[in-house]
């Protein structure tokens, strides 16, 4: 999940850094349109927009800076998209300085205030040197990271170590390595440093990334070892999702093969993303999941099966809107997900934003409301995760079997520095009934089992599935 002006996506979007802010604005609008037109600046985030006439602008900003961000063009009342196609949405109120505004990837909305100009630093260039680019990136962390104190890391005591090593001479070469060393301990898979073609990134100690080679493998061990008597298989939404009939157990001798008697379902979903073309819009993957759900949850199979296991072990992430999406397809009960809160206070971690619900409205025509399992990993990561939190509270029954999740929820802010580097990190909160994150532990399983670890891939073992299937089976015996 990715935030670039407020854009949520699990794959890297191309607009550009602009350069920097010129003249101020006003509150008015320059075109004359009335409504949302003008500067707002959004709670949490540390971003400024300027909405003038068909463009909307960014500015992020932090207490030592302010840098033009990414665009967006107007393409109707209220409506704006970005390059890649992501839709944003501007809404009037509550009263004439107050408005929303929300972006189709993701869930949730965020509350703009107006204001009458454009902060100081955004009306004059931004000096390009190592310490001023060192300035920036440790204030975006300072003013919006969440989590210094559950991750054990002092930001203050970075600063004051590492600031010294910043002068008039220092490359991008060491500039980076100094950036990398700086965020490297907090071990969150939210957190990078981008340069060109360098990237530091890092997942939670004892997980493993997912990548395009493991999805593969584990899906041909899966299709082979567990899926190879199943009496329906297919994939769908790019091969990003696959759904199979399992074989039940025998009722008679004619159904020894246990062809004809399929009562439990099994889902592998390996992203909220990619389900389509990459570059394609949001609606565009947001129907061909639809296609896949049509196709997998007809009447006949909801009203037939017992049980479903749901795969998310290995889950790189992507849409939280996508997430929601599935689970309004497994509930005949509305509810709630989660919360979402972004941190809201320079120099006060405490503070936030109010959390906003995030409802799971159960979707017209067929769903399945029974029983689920559903797997997860440290390889379960972001909108994996959400997912995963989404179907906790779910009315029906759901057991989760596996790893912990790898400690990732947040939309991602994209951060631009002075001198053309990125910084990414999360400022978000999702928050259970309770007001728990999961951020950093990961959302843990109810019974913990391998997975895909190097004695089970090679004694062609997979422990979560078959717990999964013989827990389902007997709550099914047992009528629950």
């Amino acid at each position: 999940m990715r935030t670039v002006i407020v854009t949520a996506t699990a794959t890297a979007l191309t607009l550009a850094l602009a350069a920097a802010a010129t003249a101020p604005a006003t509150a008015a609008s320059t075109s004359g349109r009335p409504g949302t037109d003008g500067l707002w600046r959004m709670d949490g985030y540390g971003t400024v927009l300027s909405l003038d006439g068909d463009t909307l602008q960014e500015f992020q900003t932090t207490s030592v800076s302010c840098l033009k961000g990414d665009s967006a063009r107007r393409t109707g009342p209220g409506t704006y998209a970005t390059a890649d196609g992501t839709t944003l949405t501007v809404r009037p109120g509550p009263g004439a300085n107050r408005a929303t505004l929300g972006y189709d990837t993701s869930v949730g909305h965020r509350s703009l205030r107006r204001v009458r100009e454009l902060p100081a630093d955004c009306t004059r260039p931004i000096p390009k040197d190592a310490r001023t680019a060192f300035d920036v990136f440790w204030h975006s962390f300072a003013e919006n990271y969440p989590f210094f104190a559950a991750k054990g890391v002092d930001w203050q005591a970075m600063r004051d170590r590492y600031r010294p090593e910043v002068h008039a001479d220092t490359t991008r070469k060491e500039l980076f390595g100094i950036f990398s060393d700086m965020v490297r301990p907090l071990h969150d898979a939210h957190v990078a440093v981008l340069d060109g073609d360098q990237v530091f990134a890092q997942v939670r100690p004892g997980t493993e990334p997912p990548s395009p080679e493991l999805d593969a493998r584990v899906k041909k061990f899966i299709t082979e070892r567990d899926l190879g008597n199943a009496p329906y298989r297919q994939d769908f939404a790019n091969g990003r999702i696959t759904y199979a009939d399992l074989p039940g157990r025998a009722e008679s001798h004619a159904e020894s093969h246990a062809q004809s008697h399929a009562d439990q379902g099994y889902l592998r979903i390996s992203g909220f993303a990619g389900y389509t073309a990459e570059d394609a819009p949001y609606p565009a993957h947001l129907a061909e999941l639809d296609k896949a759900l049509d196709a997998i949850l007809t009447t006949e199979r909801t009203q037939r099966l017992k049980g479903l296991i749901i795969d998310l072990r290995i889950n790189g992430g992507g849409s939280d809107a996508l997430g929601i999406h599935i689970a309004e397809r497994l509930t005949d009960r509305p509810y709630v997900a989660y919360a979402k809160r972004a941190r809201n206070h320079p120099t006060d971690p405490d503070r936030h934003t109010r959390p906003e619900p995030i409802r799971v409205v159960p979707a017209s025509g067929p769903r399945y409301a029974g029983p689920i399992a559903v797997l997860t990993s440290g390889t379960t990561v972001s909108a994996g995760e959400s997912f995963t939190q989404a179907l906790i509270d779910r009315p029906g029954g759901t057991v989760r079997i596996g790893q912990p999740t790898q400690g990732v929820f947040s939309d991602v802010m994209e951060r631009g520095l002075p001198n053309g580097m990125t910084a990414i990190l999360p400022n978000e909160e999702f928050l259970d009934r309770s007001g728990r994150t999961y951020d950093g532990t990961g959302i843990p399983p109810h019974l913990t089992e391998p997975v895909f670890t190097k004695e089970e891939f090679e004694k062609k073992r997979d422990s979560a599935f078959d717990r999964a299937v013989g827990v389902l089976r007997g709550r099914a015996a047992a009528g629950r």
